[in-house]
Formats: structure tokens, C-alpha cells, sequence
């Protein structure tokens, strides 16, 4: 199966493109190491979803998705951040903790079918 047929996929590319469309926004854009940050672990997230499917081992496939999950906790923090200091509004910041927070049970689900499979075999 393609990566790009993965729900799980799809919805941590929209929340990448959802991130990077914010952080060229005003007053984001001005904070350039954040925006830079939070663009590095928002497309670190359907990367390594992408890469672990495509390395084709269920062993690969967990440790990618681990890694999805870490920079999605990374970009989870980064946006905290970006509210609480005032360069994201209330109202984006939780449109983007939703997409985030939808993207982490994909991920979850994801890992609990590839953990069984690691008890099968």
C-alpha cells in the first residue's frame, strides 16, 4: 500500500500545509526561528509516516511512526508557545491543535495495528 493512501498521511500533510500557510502570516513570520522550527516538525510528520511505510517492514513502520509522533509533541509545543507569546491568535492556535490532536490518534491507531502485529509474529 502507497503512503499516499494512508489517512494518517494525508491528514499530517493537511496540518503541514496548514502550519506552513500560518507561519507566513503576521505576526508568526516575524518570529523566524519558530516559524522555521515548527515548518521542520510539522513536514517531519508526514515524512517519516511516509518513510516507515515505504521501508516496508512492520519494525520500520513503528520506528517511523515514533518519530511522527515526536515531532508532532515538538510542533504541539511550538504552538503552545507561539499563542502564549502572543504571534498566534486563540482562535488559530486551536484550529491547529485540533488538526494536531486528530493527526495523534491517527498515529496512535496506526501504532496499536502495528504492535499487534508485532505480538503475531
Amino acid at each position: 500500500m502507497t503512503f499516499r493512501l494512508l489517512e494518517s498521511w494525508k491528514e499530517a500533510r493537511a496540518l503541514a500545509i496548514a502550519v506552513y500557510k500560518q507561519t507566513d502570516q503576521e505576526p508568526l513570520r516575524r518570529s523566524w526561528s519558530l516559524c522555521d522550527q515548527m515548518q521542520r516538525a510539522a513536514v517531519s510528520i508526514p515524512s517519516n509516516i511516509a518513510e516507515g511505510e515505504d521501508r516496508g517492514t512492520n519494525k520500520d513502520s513503528l520506528r517511523f511512526l515514533y518519530i511522527s509522533k515526536g515531532s508532532l509533541a515538538e510542533l504541539r509545543t511550538q504552538l503552545d508557545i507561539a499563542q502564549a507569546t502572543g504571534r498566534l491568535s486563540e482562535a488559530n492556535y486551536l484550529t491547529l491543535e485540533s488538526k494536531a490532536e486528530h493527526v495523534g490518534r491517527l498515529l496512535d491507531g496506526m501504532i496499536r495495528k502495528r504492535l499487534e502485529r508485532e505480538r503475531m509474529a
